[in-house]
């Protein structure tokens, strides 16, 4: 099952896979909602949390509507998802929940004050998750990208006056990383390959918080 609030997007993503999935919209701020997709999504194994929205403001800067905005969709959307599938995910024997995090949630990033907080709760969230769920058969990480070049990140460096130039600059392998290599990512944390993994943190970064 493919969920998003971007129901044209999510319907063509569908397409292009095939028979095999199944795309539904979603916003993940509203828990009927929420509960509803997972009840028709049937046996559940896997539950990758991706949705996720930025800010470029410092603190002043930052409207208390933008900061809550951030925590509904990178926080409370991430819980109420996994509040929702751990029952079903329990029932099947087990599964796996892979959160999308960020380096924001490790180090500090300018003018991301709201992104940075929310993302260091998915973090707190993951290993709370794991904890509390491995004895039910669930495996609970988290991925914390760096800078992929993506759309979003490219909305984002617009609006915060920067440049994707500056940014590869930065990066030890002197290029962005790509939303496939995001997505091996979670494939090897969804897989038998990362059986005894759970708790932990797979940093995407290119070198980004290794100084």
């Amino acid at each position: 099952m493919l969920a998003d609030v971007d129901a044209a997007a999510v319907e063509a993503l569908a397409a292009e896979l095939g028979a095999a999935a199944t795309p539904t919209y979603l916003d993940v701020r509203d828990e009927d909602a929420v509960a509803a997709a997972l009840a028709d999504a049937g046996r559940l194994d896997v539950l990758v949390n991706v949705a996720g929205i930025g800010s470029t403001t410092n603190t002043p800067d930052t409207s208390l509507e933008t900061w809550e905005r951030v925590f509904a969709v990178n926080v409370t959307g991430t819980f109420l998802c996994c509040k929702h599938a751990i029952p079903a995910l329990a029932s099947s024997g087990g599964g796996t929940i892979v959160n999308v995090a960020s380096v924001a949630g490790l180090v500090g990033l300018r003018n991301r004050a709201a992104y940075c907080a929310s993302k260091g709760a998915v973090i707190a969230f993951t290993r709370a998750l794991a904890i509390d769920h491995a004895a039910d058969g669930i495996r609970v990480n988290a991925v914390c990208p760096g800078t992929i070049e993506t759309p979003w990140v490219r909305r984002l460096v617009d609006d915060a006056g920067e440049s994707l130039d500056a940014l590869r600059a930065r990066q030890l392998l002197g290029r962005l990383g790509t939303p496939e290599e995001i997505a091996d990512a979670i494939l090897y944390l969804a897989s038998e390959a990362a059986a005894f993994l759970t708790g932990t943190l797979l940093t995407v970064d290119g070198g980004l918080t290794a100084a």
